[in-house]
């Protein structure tokens, strides 16, 4: 799973669609995320980072990284 091409994501967690215009504001978790796709991180690896950077158990992260991935993919932003 990755970002789509026309995708552009800021250092601050905004990311611009240049397809259709539409513009986001993420928190820093959803940047951190982003980011980590970006670099071509699978989602064993995302979970691994956040395990080790984050107060956050398994389980809570896998959660919300799922929520997370499944808005991603309702916008259209990523690419499966």
């Amino acid at each position: 799973m990755k970002i789509k091409n026309n995708i552009a994501i800021s250092e601050s967690g905004f990311v611009f669609d240049a397809g259709t215009g539409e513009t986001y504001s993420l928190n820093p978790v959803g940047a951190d995320i982003l980011k980590l796709m970006n670099e071509g991180k699978n989602q064993e690896e995302i979970t691994a980072y956040f395990l080790e950077n984050y107060d956050v158990s398994q389980g809570m992260f896998e959660s919300a990284y799922f929520d997370f991935i499944s808005t991603l993919n309702q916008f259209n932003l990523i690419e499966r």
